[in-house]
């Protein structure tokens, strides 16, 4: 979308809770238990991974369960900011962001690789989107308008990439990208002849192809999506993915149960009627139980109904009773505790422990994405280089 200086446009019960959270705090040192909610992880490589770095300054928690609980800063040594990022394990994550880069850690944070595609760095692309299956393989997506929208893979832990997809279309602007397992996989892009336009994978992001336009809805006027987080469009399980909008006269969810093909649309309850206003970011924990947030991504802005929840794989939206304080870009599910998740923008992190209903302050960092692998890792990345990992002091 037309986002944040880049695209198209003018614009440029008291006690069970306590319980949940307690969870993650005993999770930040707990092996593997669970399996991620959805998208692609893998087994991380690479060494053990101690506390490092300096935690997060914590400004309040959940009734003070979770008072020490902070991200803990791992330095990359970078100035781009990483609006792209996969979490594979605790010890294993990829970011990618501005000037083509595109950072990896094995070891916690401890050291970064700068595995960043020699082209995309000559090129300046803005990486806004990456998927890892493990610590080897990963697939990135760039953002722009025609063939400045490109998918990257590489299968050697960015040693080397290839070019698996250049955008010919210069109507087209792809936001985001996810995928089901480690072969199948979508990417999607702002409304060309009034309707998302949807990419398909079924080879690991080899190769692509455009899905026929007659199962997607028409788009509203002046809708499309947000490229801040990477996760306006998300999947769980094998066949469901939905899709998140906003710049319309209301913000909507898309759905779709057969990988893409044909879709149904809600309406969420999350304000728009600005192009920069919408759902900047959902995640789901399984094919029914969702979360979306968004806001006004403008500083200074309002943001009411920064958050909604759905029980229903999308097809119905409820506000939460107390939502952030302000606009969030990027939201996830965290694998221990069914309720508990967290949520992350340029104010701060919050964090609920009942599904989405309430959320309260975790930390004051600034971050524009989240993600949790399937072993309790959680990691945040965004501005100035500004990178991470959800620990205890």
């Amino acid at each position: 979308m037309r986002l944040l200086g880049v695209g198209r446009g003018a614009w440029a019960g008291a006690w069970a809770g306590a319980c949940a959270v307690a969870l993650v705090v005993g999770a930040l040192g707990v092996p593997a238990v669970a399996a991620g909610a959805g998208g692609a992880a893998g087994v991380g490589e690479g060494p053990g991974d101690a506390a490092a770095g300096a935690v997060g300054s914590g400004v309040g928690g959940v009734d003070g369960v979770v008072r020490g609980v902070g991200w803990a800063v791992k330095g990359t040594g970078k100035d781009s900011r990483f609006r792209g990022l996969a979490a594979v394990s605790r010890s294993t994550a990829w970011v990618a962001g501005s000037k083509g880069t595109v950072l990896r850690t094995v070891d916690g944070g401890r050291s970064w690789r700068d595995v960043s595609p020699p082209g995309a760095v000559a090129e300046g692309l803005e990486l806004r989107d990456i998927e890892a299956f493990d610590a080897r393989r990963a697939v990135a997506l760039s953002i722009g308008e025609g063939e400045a929208s490109r998918v990257l893979r590489t299968d050697d832990g960015g040693a080397t990439w290839s070019e698996a997809f250049r955008n010919p279309d210069p109507r087209a602007f792809y936001d985001c990208l996810t995928f089901f397992d480690s072969r199948h996989g979508l990417a999607m892009s702002d409304p060309v002849d009034g309707k998302f336009r949807i990419l398909s994978t079924g080879d690991g992001g080899r190769s692509w192809e455009v899905l026929p336009a007659s199962g997607m809805p028409d788009a509203l006027p002046g809708e499309a999506g947000f490229a801040a987080s990477g996760q306006c469009l998300v999947s769980a399980g094998s066949r469901d993915v939905w899709l998140a909008t906003g710049g319309g006269a209301v913000s909507r969810v898309l759905h779709s149960g057969d990988r893409g093909r044909t879709w149904k649309v809600a309406e969420s309850v999350i304000p728009a009627g600005d192009p920069a206003r919408g759902v900047f970011a959902l995640a789901f924990r399984d094919r029914t139980t969702g979360l979306a947030v968004g806001g006004d991504y403008r500083a200074g802005q309002a943001s009411p109904r920064a958050a909604a929840v759905s029980s229903d794989a999308g097809r119905t939206w409820r506000p939460a009773t107390t939502p952030p304080p302000g606009y969030r870009s990027g939201a996830a599910w965290h694998p221990y505790g069914r309720g508990v998740a967290l949520a992350v923008g340029p104010t701060g992190t919050d964090v609920t422990v009942d599904g989405g209903r309430t959320w309260r302050a975790l930390d004051a960092g600034s971050f524009d994405t989240v993600d949790c692998a399937g072993d309790g890792g959680c990691w945040a990345a965004g501005e100035k280089g500004r990178v991470g990992r959800l620990e205890r002091s």
